[in-house]
């Protein structure tokens, strides 16, 4: 049995899994120790971080309690808390109180640099002395706040004696605004207030930018949960009902599920037959009809007459929940992207703090003095300050996804331009995606009158094939035909009066093709056929796609005959009937054969291989879920828009790499100079604003990137 996501359950017999939030949890590092040293508890089997989630896993002995396992973290430095009743979390608090205080940062930033671009142009004296005042009167304040979420990350790394990257982010931002307080104190000629502001300023970006994302996760695999119903009607053996929360139902229990609800929990039909519209958990967008005997999901919606069914699993059981754990799993192993950069930047941090104070240790031996060699070494620090190398990556990301933005793509997170720009494999589901989701009728066979009634019946039901053909005759001018006692029969059809003989919109036979309606005219029958029309650029898309390398295929759970019939009309190859857990093994497949899979999709069943995909794109037509699982949606009628997604994004890492190869050039010349006392703190601050300023100017010419692949 799976267990519900975030809570203890049983693993097996001998063993339970815990699972408890750790917010403290930062770097590569964090995840090192909590792995390492929670393993060597006595009683604890296994231990496995998730760093986006900001999560611990823990499977261990019965014996030993949640209480000791939230003891034996805290010992390494750790708050942590038990998930509790909502297996999703909640990272909204976080999420805000990280955009206030990039707010406040950015508000000062601006406002200091404002003030110091006078000191810049000359102002001395008096003047000068005000500037630098006023810089003071808006830093420390809004240091105070915006540094928080560092200051208390370091204070709580160092009483546990331990280090993490927040902790030399804070040596340095509270030097850089001592020394410069101590020299507007003292009239000195120079203060850094706009240095350390910035820092800040981009510091916080990153960690905002993460924490949208760990929301933008959780809330895809609650979507997904809230697509059940929420509650059943149990039926008593005397016959009685009585309305039941989703989380109380039981197996064995037999609900009444009525016209339009969607189901709590899975079953089996017991009682009655009819329709359920399923495309949820398969894709396909044709009602499926069941009967008695016929397993049933949560989360379908009953479009016929009310069915009995008994109940086989609990919610926590069913196949949505399967799904949403499957997503939950899949979502970990993004996590290596925020590792590498978090290395990074653990390294580049202590090895800038550590070369300023060589230089200081450096000039004092020499010397120079405390006062001289002090500004030498904030001068290093500020011209070492990562501004430039923070900016290379999102300043192009945020440019690309401009452009592409414009052609009708979203590009949900920037990180994903690079996952896109690494797929050499494309993955499409068919329905509503290669396809519109739209089932058009043939109406070739149907003359005038027969138009109108079919009119007439169709736009009085609320079956997806009716609606279709409401649509079409509408889009032909046809007018509605005057009919009398016109009724719906669940599961059957609509019938009516027209001129004193019945006619009817029912269900084919069996034997007929599965995307069909019947329309009866007396005596006379017309079999209404319905397709799923191609988007109109599929072809050019697919040819596209190729061109720039990449192996498309089709990869759904549709019929195998609906598949067929695309794949053969766009040249693909193909596999149909897959469930969710079927496109994970394909993917994982393609992953251990050294492919980077592109999986594009937009059905529910389509959720978890977006999730577990290299890169994944949705339509903007696609369930909430599906779009909360993506990296990128695209909006509109047109497929064009995944192609250009591969193009840009491989253009996108092109200029990140120049703009990196460009920050490493800067601080290799700059450093030097810095060390050898050739550059003032002034200058760094120019020097440093100079270098941000090219690597923006470079990423800008991603802004007309976005043209069609060929083209």
């Amino acid at each position: 049995m799976n267990a519900p996501i975030g809570i203890v359950a049983d693993r097996t017999s001998d063993f339970v899994d815990t699972r408890l939030t750790a917010p403290g949890i930062r770097c590569a590092g964090c995840i090192g120790k909590i792995e390492r040293e929670l393993s060597g508890v006595e009683g604890v089997d296994s231990v496995r971080v998730n760093f986006s989630a900001k999560r611990v896993a823990i499977v261990h002995d019965p014996e030993v309690d949640e209480d000791q396992l939230i003891a034996a973290l805290r010992e390494i430095g750790f708050d942590a808390a038990p998930i509790a009743d909502n297996p999703l979390g909640n990272d909204d608090a976080e999420s805000r109180k990280l955009l206030r205080a990039l707010a406040v940062a950015g508000f000062g930033m601006m406002n200091i640099m404002l003030l110091s671009v006078s000191i810049w142009s000359g102002a001395s004296g008096a003047t000068r002395e005000l500037f630098h005042w006023l810089s003071a009167l808006i830093a420390l304040p809004v240091i105070a706040y915006a540094g928080m979420p560092f200051f208390t990350s370091a204070l709580m790394a160092l009483r546990y004696r331990r280090t993490n990257m927040d902790v030399p982010i804070s040596i340095g931002v509270l030097l850089a605004t001592g020394l410069s307080l101590y020299e507007t104190a003292t009239g000195g000629g120079h203060a850094y207030f706009e240095s350390a502001v910035m820092l800040l300023f981009v510091l916080l970006s990153g960690r905002a930018l993460d924490a949208s994302m760990r929301n933008r996760t959780r809330a895809g695999i609650g979507a997904l949960l809230g697509s059940m119903g929420k509650s059943a009607s149990v039926l008593a053996p005397n016959g009685s009902t009585s309305r039941v929360p989703a989380n109380e139902l039981e197996p064995g229990m037999l609900v009444l599920v009525a016209a339009g609800e969607a189901l709590a929990a899975d079953g089996e039909i017991e009682e009655g037959s009819g329709a359920i519209d399923n495309s949820m958990l398969t894709g396909e967008s044709t009602p499926e009809n069941v009967t008695k005997g016929s397993t049933v999901h949560a989360g379908a919606i009953n479009l016929s007459t009310p069915l009995r069914i008994r109940l086989t699993k609990t919610v926590s059981d069913t196949a949505i929940a399967e799904i949403a754990r499957l997503m939950d799993e899949a979502g970990q192993s993004r996590s290596r992207y925020v590792r590498i950069a978090d290395r990074a930047s653990r390294l580049y941090a202590p090895a800038v703090h550590t070369l300023s104070l060589l230089a200081f240790v450096g000039w004092m031996i020499a010397g120079a003095g405390w006062h001289q060699s002090l500004i030498i070494a904030i001068a290093v620090l500020i011209i070492t300050c990562p501004c430039a190398m923070g900016l290379a990556v999102p300043a192009a990301q945020v440019v690309a996804s401009g452009a592409l933005l414009k052609q009708g793509l979203l590009v949900k997170d920037g990180s994903a331009l690079e996952r896109l720009a690494e797929c050499d494999t494309a993955l499409f589901d068919k329905t509503g995606t290669l396809t519109l989701g739209e089932p058009r009728p043939d109406l070739s066979n149907l003359d005038a009158g027969e138009r109108s009634i079919a009119l007439a019946l169709a736009q009085s039901s609320r079956h997806p094939l009716s609606r279709g053909l409401t649509e079409a005759l509408h889009d032909c001018a046809v007018p509605p035909a005057a009919l009398e006692d016109v009724r719906e029969i669940e599961g059957h059809g609509v019938t009516g009066i027209w001129k004193g003989g019945e006619v009817a919109l029912e269900r084919p036979s069996h034997t007929a093709a599965a995307m069909s309606v019947n329309l009866r005219v007396g005596d006379i029958s017309h079999l209404v056929r319905f397709e799923d029309t191609l988007r109109d650029d599929a072809c050019e898309t697919i040819a596209a796609m190729r061109a720039l390398g990449l192996e498309p295929r089709i990869l759904s759970g549709d019929r195998s005959d609906a598949v067929r019939t695309v794949a053969d009309e766009l040249g693909l190859e193909s596999d149909a009937g897959a469930t969710p857990q079927k496109k994970l093994q394909a993917l994982e497949l393609l992953k251990q054969q050294g492919r980077n899979p592109l999986m594009v999709g937009d059905g529910l069943n389509d959720a978890p291989a977006l999730a577990a995909a290299h890169a994944s794109i949705a339509p903007g037509s696609a369930s909430d879920v599906s779009q909360q699982a993506a990296d990128a949606v695209f909006i509109g009628r047109k497929l064009m828009p995944v192609a250009l997604a591969i193009k840009v994004s491989r253009k996108t890492m092109r200029i990140v790499r120049q703009n990196l190869g460009f920050s490493v050039l800067y601080n290799v010349c700059a450093v030097p100079l810095a060390l050898f006392g050739f550059v003032t703190p002034l200058i760094a601050a120019i020097a440093m604003s100079i270098s941000s300023l090219v690597v923006v100017a470079n990423s800008l010419r991603l802004a007309r990137s976005a043209r069609v692949p060929g083209a």
